[in-house]
């Protein structure tokens, strides 16, 4: 039996720095679930929102818009195979993926959701240390102010004014962490994790993060541990194909400070497309009639 198969690919806009990448682990996933006896059709996301009616039951999506991540759930509810799911996807939002992760008692670091036209200096002085992060509570990170670091108070209320006048109107502000910045990928029901140190392979979306977090120093950690609380993470947040960022500190802790749906794998992709595929290919298979 041969599954006709859709893949909803992601909108460039979602892609900050990462087009090519996005583009790439996509195509290698789709070339992987052919040779796994998929008819593969793809399409762009604004092309799939215009559908009326979608023929195939089997989708797989990177896609990250509002509008077509509603959809998505729509037709998953009607009764079709999404991966990742449309509600996993919306989990993975800032403001959803912080209440998940802390709500399934994940390693985050201490955070205040507040609004931006309501906070001002002193919701600082409810989260320890020195300096702040400031992030999109919507949404993903698609500019680069969307991810803001400031190392006071009055630079912090000057931010949300900033926020507030793009019309984001809530804002996840956490504790700047002390520690080794580590990205991971992995991929739920299989075997497939992988974990690197992205300043050192020039891997991180903004440059200037690098002089904000520092150069990576190693601390060592037990990275079995670290493979169970991103898998828990994915978990919480009901995706099977997952990425995200720690930070380890010199005591070996770390805190997820991040989790995406489906990112580019862009220096794992080759090894990491079979995987991605076989687990699209498993659910798919465990539902079909």
């Amino acid at each position: 039996m041969t599954l006709e198969v859709l893949g909803v690919q992601r909108n460039r806009k979602f892609s900050p720095n990462h087009i090519g990448n996005d583009d790439a682990i996509f195509s290698l996933t789709a070339q992987a679930l052919e040779k796994l006896g998929c008819h593969v059709r793809l399409c762009c996301e604004d092309d799939f929102f215009k559908q009326d009616e979608t023929p195939e039951r089997y989708i797989f999506t990177m896609a990250r818009q509002k509008a077509v991540v509603k959809k998505l759930q729509t037709v998953e509810s009607d009764g079709k195979i999404v991966v990742n799911s449309g509600f996993g996807i919306e989990n993975a939002f800032r403001i959803n993926m912080h209440k998940a992760l802390l709500g399934s008692n994940i390693p985050v670091p201490e955070s205040v959701i507040v609004s931006t036209a309501e906070a001002g200096e002193s919701v600082f002085d409810q989260l320890p240390g020195k300096g702040y992060w400031i992030k999109r509570g919507d949404f993903h990170a698609i500019h680069k102010e969307d991810v803001t670091f400031v190392s006071n108070p009055r630079e912090g209320k000057e931010m949300l004014r900033e926020y507030a006048l793009r019309d984001i109107s809530d804002v996840l502000i956490s504790q700047h962490l002390v520690g080794d910045l580590v990205k991971f990928y992995g991929v739920l029901g299989s075997d497939f994790f992988f974990w690197f140190y992205p300043y050192e392979h020039n891997h991180h979306k903004y440059v200037d993060y690098e002089q904000i977090n520092g150069k990576s120093l190693h601390h060592p950690f037990d990275q079995a541990e670290l493979l169970k609380v991103a898998s828990a993470s994915a978990t919480a947040l009901g995706i099977d194909i997952y990425g995200g960022d720690a930070i380890v500190g010199k005591d070996g802790s770390f805190h997820v400070i991040d989790l995406n749906d489906w990112p580019s794998f862009a220096p794992c992709r080759q090894e990491a497309a079979a995987p991605i595929a076989a687990v699209i290919f498993q659910k798919f298979t465990q539902t079909a009639s």
